[in-house]
């Protein structure tokens, strides 16, 4: 038993993110190997848009859980890597849409094959060890369980000698 493992909740994060770094480091070496200049962390922005042709900054928030000043500051990232557009809407002058630019919509085509090598190989990564079958639904779970209630408020109540 190594040492986080014997720590159980109180590194639970800590497990979530060095196994969220190890993951992203290893898919960014796949895009590496493979000439591609792509960063992991840009997946959710140029899957969204892989499946909308069009979408606002808070669109884009709302759809990843990520705040709006978050999402602004990716898109104008990728903005200033000539690999996403924004216009004004035409509906509402005070909001942008996102959209691939032709040398994004070029980068796409590169990475899907990456994508669906990264589903197979997730596949079979997790049909070699039924535990790891149970990750994503437990993570639905947890992610659920932290909506519906306040973490750091039951854990006040408990400090307090309350039942949270």
């Amino acid at each position: 038993m190594n040492f986080y493992e014997g720590l159980g909740y109180l590194v639970l994060g800590s497990r979530l993110r060095r196994l969220s770094e190890a993951f992203l480091s290893e898919v960014n070496k796949t895009y590496q190997a493979a000439g591609i200049q792509f960063d992991a962390s840009w997946f959710p922005v140029f899957y969204l848009l892989s499946q909308n042709d069009s979408l606002s900054i808070k669109e884009l928030s709302d759809a990843t859980g990520v705040s709006h000043p978050a999402a602004s500051q990716l898109v104008t990232n990728l903005k200033s890597k000539k690999l996403l557009k924004t216009t004004t809407s035409s509906e509402d002058g005070r909001r942008q849409q996102v959209q691939l630019t032709k040398a994004g919509h070029a980068l796409l085509e590169q990475i899907i094959p990456v994508w669906e090598a990264l589903r197979l190989t997730m596949e079979e990564l997790v049909a070699a060890d039924p535990e790891s079958a149970h990750i994503l639904p437990a993570i639905s779970g947890l992610e659920k369980s932290f909506r519906a209630t306040s973490l750091s408020d039951k854990i006040g109540a408990k400090l307090k000698g309350g039942k949270a």
